[in-house]
This record gives C-alpha cells, sequence and structure tokens, in this order.
C-alpha cells in the first residue's frame, strides 16, 4: 500500500493501542473533558507513559486539545474532544454496531449511546 495513502496515515495513529479507547473515555466526560488522572482511572492497564504519549499525539493530530491548570498543585492537565475527536465517535460507534451485530455477542452492552456504557 502506498505510504501516502489516506487511509494507510490515518490507520498508522488510529490503531495504537489505547487511542480509540482513550476517545472513547474522553467522550464520556463532562463536556467530552478528562483529567490525566480520570482518564489513567478509567484505562485499566494503561502506563502513565503510553496515556501521555498517545494524549500527545492524539492533540498534534488535533483530535484533543490539552490545557494546563498551574495555578494548583499538583498541577492539573485537561484534555478536551475538539470537533475532529467528537467525529471520531461515529466511527467508534460503528465498529461496535458492527461488532454487535456480527461478531460479539454482547447483551449488557447493546446501547449505542457510548457515552452511558461501561465497556
Amino acid at each position: 500500500m502506498d505510504e501516502t495513502c489516506t487511509v494507510n496515515m490515518t490507520v498508522k495513529y488510529l490503531t495504537k493501542k489505547w487511542t480509540l479507547l482513550i476517545i472513547l473515555e474522553l467522550y464520556k466526560g463532562p463536556e467530552h473533558t478528562r483529567r490525566f488522572s480520570e482518564l489513567m482511572d478509567a484505562l485499566d492497564g494503561i502506563t502513565q507513559k503510553v496515556l501521555s504519549e498517545r494524549l500527545k499525539e492524539l492533540e498534534e493530530e488535533g483530535i484533543l486539545t490539552k490545557k494546563i491548570d498551574a495555578t494548583t498543585f499538583p498541577v492539573k492537565s485537561e484534555y478536551t474532544l475538539t470537533g475532529s475527536g467528537l467525529e471520531l465517535m461515529d466511527v467508534i460507534r460503528g465498529i461496535k454496531k458492527w461488532a454487535l451485530k456480527w461478531k460479539i455477542d454482547n447483551i449488557p452492552c447493546g446501547s449505542q449511546d457510548c457515552r452511558v456504557c461501561v465497556l
């Protein structure tokens, strides 16, 4: 496949481990925002290093924005989905819909609204 193919370039960063789950967890937050520590708590098994790397990559791609509150100690970082990140939720919902229909028999996860899904 051509390295400059749009699908190829997009898949390279979207399919990295944890990326779509980070987007989903941000979507679940109030106003699609979560602090770093909240993401750590929500994503069982992720390391601080990997979370930090993925958040930086998603910020560089314009999928989320980072806001630093240096008025408190420790300093708090908040991450918010951009319009681009919110549109990715359509992709995540599509994956979920496909999985429920064809691959994964997951009755408790029947909600199409990922905001209330406890995954």
